[in-house]
């Protein structure tokens, strides 16, 4: 992906509707769409799928980027939000498939983790983070899956540093117990 500075001045001037900057940043985003993606969704075709949901939002969205934070940051934003929202489609479809045949009885493993700890784990703690807690799923998401930097974060949330490491510190504590008891 190119420098942030240049990235940046890209997603701007798409923002201000210039279709070439948005056609040129699309292409140089979308490995690192997909890489990110795939923090989320264990298997590559899901990620692929979510990557391509992530493009289009941000071609349709790119006019609600102001500006006020990096343009990475509200990116992820968008990824963090199409991967969660591809692997509740992926566990509803799951939820509604008819089995038909004897190779269809075995779990998917999409939808099914069989290891304590796995990315799946990991969605469904999300999820039952989100329901009781919804305060505490950015910073874990954002600093945990992300990667992001602390200051980016602080930017993004618009919290002070210290509100952030409080929720990300009960967010982590949380999620570690739920998946030390099976989430």
């Amino acid at each position: 992906m190119p420098p942030a500075s240049e990235t940046d001045a890209l997603a701007a001037q798409a923002a201000a509707g210039d279709a070439a900057s948005l056609d040129l940043l699309l292409r140089r985003i979308q490995p690192d769409v997909v890489r990110r993606c795939g923090r989320f969704l264990p298997y590559r075709e899901d990620a692929e799928e979510a990557a391509q949901d992530v493009l289009l939002l941000v071609a349709r969205k790119i006019h609600t980027f102001e500006g006020r934070s990096k343009f990475n940051t509200w990116l992820y934003t968008v990824i963090a939000n199409c991967s969660r929202q591809k692997y509740r489609e992926l566990k509803r479809r799951a939820g509604e498939e008819h089995i038909t045949s004897e190779e269809n009885l075995r779990p998917d493993p999409r939808t099914t983790s069989v290891i304590a700890g796995s990315r799946l784990d990991l969605l469904e703690a999300l999820e039952r983070l989100e329901r009781e807690s919804p305060h505490l799923v950015a910073p874990l998401v954002y600093r945990d899956i992300g990667e992001m930097e602390y200051s980016e974060i602080v930017e993004r949330l618009e919290i002070p540093l210290g509100t952030l490491k409080s929720r990300l510190h009960h967010a982590r504590k949380q999620v570690q117990e739920w998946l030390a008891e099976g989430a």
